[in-house]
C-alpha cells in the first residue's frame, strides 16, 4: 500500500511540472490542442539572421506545426520527430522561393520570415510520419502571423515560409526536447 502512495505521488508531480508554461499563457494551436508545454519565451529583441548548427547525428522531420499567441510576440512551433538536435537558419527574406524548383510562393503578409530547418531527412528515412495539416497552417488567435507555408525537405534542409502582418519585426529562434522542437517568437506591440 505505501508503495502504491509514493508511485501515485510522484506520478502527480511529474505531471503536475510537465504541464507550467512559465506564465506566458496557454498555447492556442490551430493543429494540434492537446500540445505539450513550449518554453516560456522573452520579447524578442533583434530581427537578424539567426543560425544554430544541427547535432552530426540529426535525421528529423516535421510533424506537427502550432501557432500561439502570447503577450508581446506570436509563436510558431515546428514539431519534429526522428533523432539527433535540429538546426536553423532563420532570416527574412524579400520573396519566398522553394529551395529544389526555384518555385515561388504567395504568402500573405508585409514580411516573410524564411526558415530552414538543418538536419532533416526524408520522412522514409527517418520512419516519421510528416506533417499533413493544412498549407498555410494558420491560427486566427496570432494576429501577427498571416500563415506557416510549406514545409518541404530538400538536400537535408526542411524549408518553410511564415507570413507575417508587421515590417519585419525581432525575432528568436530557440530549440527544446521532450519532444524536440523548433520554437520561433515573433514580436508585436
Amino acid at each position: 500500500m505505501r508503495n502504491r502512495m509514493v508511485l501515485t505521488i510522484a506520478a502527480v508531480a511529474a505531471l503536475l511540472a510537465g504541464c507550467g508554461d512559465g506564465g506566458s499563457g496557454p498555447d492556442t494551436s490551430a493543429a494540434k490542442t492537446s500540445a505539450p508545454s513550449d518554453a516560456p519565451g522573452t520579447r524578442p529583441s533583434d530581427a537578424q539572421l539567426k543560425q544554430g548548427a544541427p547535432s552530426k547525428d540529426a535525421a528529423l522531420t516535421v510533424t506537427d506545426i502550432r501557432i500561439g499567441h502570447h503577450p508581446g510576440f506570436d509563436r510558431v512551433v515546428y514539431e519534429l520527430g526522428g533523432v539527433g538536435a535540429p538546426g536553423w537558419r532563420v532570416q527574412y527574406a524579400d520573396r519566398a522561393i522553394q529551395d529544389g524548383s526555384g518555385k515561388q510562393i504567395d504568402v500573405a503578409g508585409r514580411s516573410i520570415l524564411e526558415v530552414q530547418i538543418l538536419g532533416s531527412a526524408y520522412p522514409f528515412d527517418s520512419n516519421v510520419t510528416p506533417y499533413a495539416g493544412p498549407d498555410p497552417a494558420v491560427n486566427p488567435a496570432a494576429p501577427g502571423i498571416t500563415g506557416v507555408y510549406r514545409t518541404l525537405v530538400f538536400e537535408g534542409t526542411t524549408q518553410s515560409f511564415i507570413g507575417v502582418n508587421a515590417d519585419k519585426p525581432a525575432f528568436s529562434v530557440t530549440a527544446l526536447t521532450q519532444p524536440t522542437r523548433l520554437v520561433i517568437d515573433i514580436d508585436h506591440p
